[in-house]
């Protein structure tokens, strides 16, 4: 029987599709003193809550979730670098003023070779092409989880070998966090048929041998 796979906008009535460790963590959210906070006190999912809820009023649409045979098993999550605080704490930021923030994308284990990742991104730059951001922007993690670390506890960088992957540049190395870029500003022109423009800006781009992992143990927050 074929696998049916789709992806899905991120909402208050889809946020359970996250993994629980994500669901329930605030690391980019909420600065690091908030953050260890709402940890502390067993707040940090109904903070996630309220940052989504929040997020969707004042700026629009902030995730998306893969899924297969319906069932959640990946997803990304975006927005302004304003309301993603811990993106200040990088040394290669800040990110641009004119792209928004990839701050995770995972894909559960298990569900690798799929095309899953690559799926995700391109639903990201659709619903961003569409809103006139210029640029995606994403920290990358270089090395394994142990070595290549987040910032302050953050270990859900994406895997800078998968940014490069799906169309991502370089705009800042560094040995461990470089920054990338994915410039949105030649879909501009094609407006009128967004999905065309996006098949050209990522058509080419063959999906990752293995799955996308979270910047933890997989990547994702």
């Amino acid at each position: 029987m074929p696998v049916t796979r789709r992806i899905g906008p991120l909402t208050l009535d889809t946020l359970d599709g996250l993994p629980t460790d994500c669901r329930s963590c605030v690391a980019w959210e909420l600065d690091p003193v908030r953050a260890a906070r709402a940890a502390a006190a067993g707040e940090a999912a109904a903070e996630k809550e309220a940052w989504v809820s929040a997020v969707l009023l004042e700026w629009g649409s902030c995730g998306r979730i893969a899924y297969v045979d319906d069932q959640p098993v990946g997803h990304a999550l975006y927005a302004p670098p304003a309301l993603l605080p811990r993106s200040a704490a990088f040394p290669t930021g800040p990110p641009a003023a004119d792209a928004a923030l990839l701050a995770s994308v995972e894909v559960r284990p298990g569900h690798g070779g799929l095309g899953l990742g690559r799926m995700l991104v391109q639903a990201v730059v659709k619903d961003l092409a569409t809103r006139g951001i210029r640029g995606l922007e994403a920290f990358g993690r270089v090395g394994s989880d142990g070595e290549g670390g987040g910032v302050g506890g953050l270990s859900c960088l994406v895997p800078a070998g998968f940014l490069l992957a799906v169309g991502f540049k370089t705009v800042r190395p560094h040995p461990r966090t470089p920054r990338l870029r994915l410039d949105l500003r030649s879909t501009v022109s094609w407006r009128a048929d967004v999905e065309g423009a996006i098949e050209k800006l990522l058509g080419s781009i063959q999906p990752a041998p293995v799955g996308v992992r979270r910047i933890g143990p997989e990547p994702g927050a």
